[in-house]
């Protein structure tokens, strides 16, 4: 078996700020030599195998070329720390990025990526990838410092089985925000011991708490985080506080995970590996790349199509367009210390190339953003969540694609723990995302609510 690359001593001596890093050349180095840094966690291998494959595509191909996989094994907000500690050093800075899509433009302001229009330019399958997906490598220059691997969207998931148990529909499909917590309150009363709802509320969950949880419910009252048009981010909102009134819901009638859980950093690897498969969990507002881990893996779970069932989140009152949904990706990018970019950029070819794409998007349940895979029949015919979670596309939303962004999600996870937590309410979580968004951003750059 291959021997895997602790990452532990890379960020240390990177913490440190040294240059040497286990006799393993980083992206000023070896030009032979092209290390790859990708997350990985419990529940998530699919990434892996496809970067495995690559890997032994791109050597046989290229002689004398070695790739290096380098695995953080860490929780979303843990690994981008980690990641801003690799590319502090060009001894231990990544040729190739496992990059989300929202951290492209500060990571690109920031100078750990590099712009790839010249190379994109020679690659005859760039056409295939549709603009949506263009869009999401872009930096604030315009220039592009990534290619999509796929996009996602957001949906509930609910356990049929304590559903029936609860007196339940099993085609259960709320319509508004009280239908969803209805359906909790019920199973808390008619079936004790299992968690009748996850809204993920802590700093420690990072962007599952941002996007799975509060923006799903503030873009279902018809308000946003930020005015494309003006460029300013909004405060004052009523929708805003509706969302945190939606979180003191849940958690002050104890509906959602107990303080301990909800505050875990791998509540996310729980939901997906225990909770829901072993029916501890009832519903679960989550992302489409769930079921991906069980139709194969060391996550396998055969019953869980006759298990699960799958909703849209409603708007707060059913209000058009009726259902919402929000939607993110991860990409590959070129190292701004890298060695040698443009053999970089070849392994990503290689790793993004129609086959690999669409082992990666079937096994990880991605919707595809290469036509081509989109309308690959052995993409439509491997995941039966795939024609609903690809049907919510019309009503999804998107991150502010600002610098700053990742800043200000940081504040909607601490007005979320603060009410989850009961240390305050949503009036005052409200006021103090406010006021940390002027502190961001400056006065100029906010605008009040209509």
């Amino acid at each position: 078996m291959r021997r895997r690359h602790s990452l532990t001593a890379l960020v240390a001596v990177a913490a440190l700020g040294l240059t040497a890093c286990g006799g393993s050349s980083g992206g000023g180095g070896d030009e032979d030599t092209i290390r790859v840094a990708y997350q990985r966690t419990a529940q998530f291998t699919q990434l892996e195998d496809v970067l495995e494959k690559a890997k032994s595509e791109y050597e046989a191909a290229n002689e004398g070329r070695t790739i290096e996989l380098v695995p953080i094994e860490a929780e979303q907000e843990q690994y981008f720390t980690r990641l801003a500690l690799l590319n502090r050093s060009p001894s231990t800075a990544p040729d190739v990025i496992y990059e989300d899509s929202f951290q492209v433009r500060s990571d690109a302001a920031a100078g750990y990526l590099a712009p790839i229009d010249d190379l994109l330019e020679g690659w005859d399958e760039w056409g295939q990838f549709d603009e949506t997906a263009k869009q999401a490598g872009l930096g604030d220059d315009g220039q592009t410092y990534g290619v999509s691997m796929g996009t996602d969207t957001r949906g509930i998931y609910f356990n049929k089985q304590v559903f029936e148990q609860a007196g339940l529909p099993t085609d259960w499909q709320p319509t508004t925000w009280d239908d969803v917590l209805a359906a909790a309150r019920t199973v808390k009363e008619r079936v004790p011991g299992v968690v009748p709802l996850n809204l993920y509320a802590s700093r420690a969950a990072g962007e599952a708490t941002s996007m799975q949880g509060f923006e799903m419910l503030l873009y279902g009252t018809g308000d946003e985080l930020y005015d494309a048009d003006t460029q300013k981010w909004i405060t004052g909102s009523q929708g805003f506080r509706d969302s945190l009134a939606f979180y003191d819901t849940v958690f002050s009638e104890e509906l959602g995970p107990d303080t301990a859980l909800a505050l875990d950093a791998a509540l996310g690897s729980r939901v997906a590996t225990e909770m829901l498969p072993q029916g501890e969990l009832a519903i679960a507002i989550d992302g489409s790349w769930l079921p991906g881990q069980w139709i194969s893996g060391e996550n396998e779970w055969p019953e869980w199509e006759e298990t699960m069932g799958i909703a849209a989140m409603p708007t707060q009152e059913g209000q058009d367009p009726g259902r919402t949904s929000m939607s993110g990706g991860w990409l590959l990018s070129v190292g701004s210390q890298a060695a040698d970019p443009q053999a970089a950029f070849d392994f990503i070819t290689v790793a993004l190339n129609r086959e690999n794409t669409l082992k990666y998007n079937t096994e990880n349940s991605q919707i595809a953003v290469r036509t081509d895979v989109a309308e690959d029949p052995a993409y439509l015919d491997y995941n039966p969540s795939f024609e609903f979670f690809s049907s919510l596309v019309p009503v999804t939303n998107f991150r502010p694609a600002t610098p700053d962004y990742s800043q200000i999600s940081a504040n909607i996870q601490a007005a979320t723990e603060d009410v989850a937590t009961g240390a305050a309410t949503p009036e005052q979580a409200a006021q103090a995302y406010d006021d940390g968004l002027v502190a961001i951003v400056g006065e100029d750059g906010t605008q009040a609510a209509d």
